[in-house]
């Protein structure tokens, strides 16, 4: 029988490869070589560094990262000892969605702006980039991508040249890769000639990873105020993140982002179904079936003459309330790891329902075009 290790911080596997694999849970930072020695495949998140050091003279063959990003595996030492590996992209991008919304609801009732008078940067147009993109194209919100991977192949006529993005955009998105060398580099790419040149009083959203801005350029571009304001997700050296960047922060939280049920089920399914489809377990569709409910799954709201800034700002509070978790981290940094590894229940637009009243055709099209299901009372 296959023998599976496992981080014991992935969430809904419980049953998943019964009867067919031994399954062993550990913490992700506390798996060895030791543990390895007669293991077949594993399943981990960002906290598990698979290299030569943990993989050397041990029976896997192959590793399922239940997360988007994969910088934690070493790519060129798995190929060359025929390890397979697999991410799981996509996987959280609708959570990361949801948490850029909350930020940006947050963002417009500080600033006192409309829709109509800020412009978006998207820097990395992926799964998640193109989630946020459109979001903002539904609430009319003008917005300049790049993405140099991409224009290569599809063309400029969709991109816009970093130096334009930042210096146009009153708010600044980050949803790219972390890279260290080539010609889409990315580690570092906010670093002090960056935050020069953006927009006096532009904000910076960093949901991708900590690397790609540069703690103390950020630091400067907050205390000078030539930033207006940061919402950090993602932190270089966590979990011992920049307490000076942390108080800065208007927004600070512990890597979170992603950390919806949905998204968290999602990279779960796309493991399971990956190893499945390696090791011809017949487990290709498999699913989570224990996915829990938010305690609060539906919204009853009065959409008489409100705009849309309002509606959204409403919806946004109700479906996840970033101020909460940004609270929490800034009062206890010391337990970055301890509030990722239980963090609470929090469900997609989705699985949400808005009862609502008095709501008129531009309405309508809005709250359903953000994601929740809408029932007209």
């Amino acid at each position: 029988m296959l023998k599976i290790v496992t981080d014991n911080k992935i969430p809904f596997l419980e049953g998943a490869f019964k009867q067919k694999a031994n399954i062993v849970s550990l913490p992700g930072n506390k798996i060895t070589r030791e543990h390895l020695v007669d293991t077949d495949a594993l399943i981990i998140r960002t906290r598990t560094k698979c290299n030569r050091e943990l993989l050397h003279g041990t029976s896997v063959k192959f590793i399922a990262s239940a997360t988007i990003g994969y910088d934690h595996i070493d790519a060129a030492y798995c190929d060359a000892h025929g390890i397979k590996w697999t991410n799981a992209p996509g996987c959280n991008s609708g959570s990361v969605k949801q948490y850029i919304a909350s930020a940006l609801a947050e963002i417009i009732r500080i600033e006192k702006k409309s829709f109509k008078d800020i412009t978006l940067g998207v820097i990395g147009v992926g799964n998640v980039g193109s989630k946020v993109a459109a979001m903002a194209k539904t609430l009319g919100v003008k917005t300049l991508l790049n993405d140099p991977p991409r224009e290569r192949i599809e063309g400029k006529s969709d991109f816009t040249d970093i130096e334009t993005l930042i210096a146009q955009s009153d708010i600044i998105t980050m949803h790219v890769p972390l890279s260290h060398q080539g010609i889409d580099k990315t580690f570092h790419l906010a670093n002090a000639d960056f935050f020069t040149k953006t927009k006096h009083g532009a904000w910076l959203i960093n949901t991708s990873r900590g690397e790609v801005a540069e703690t103390q350029s950020l630091i400067y571009a907050l205390e000078s105020k030539h930033l207006g304001g940061a919402v950090i997700d993602v932190w270089e050296n966590e979990p011992n993140i920049n307490l000076k960047l942390l108080e800065l922060a208007h927004i600070a939280t512990p890597h979170i982002a992603g950390y919806s049920a949905d998204g968290k089920a999602n990279g779960t399914a796309m493991s399971v179904q990956a190893i499945s489809k390696y090791f011809n377990l017949g487990m290709d569709n498999w699913q989570p079936a224990n996915v829990p409910q938010a305690k609060q799954s539906s919204l009853t709201i009065n959409c008489n003459d409100k705009s849309k800034e309002q509606i959204f700002s409403e919806l946004s509070a109700f479906a996840y309330n970033i101020m909460l978790d940004s609270e929490k981290l800034k009062k206890l940094p010391q337990t970055f790891e301890q509030q990722r590894e239980t963090y609470p229940i929090r469900r997609e637009p989705e699985n949400l329902k808005i009862i609502a009243r008095s709501v008129s055709s531009p309405q309508k099209v809005l709250i359903q075009n953000l994601g929740y299901r809408l029932q007209i009372f």
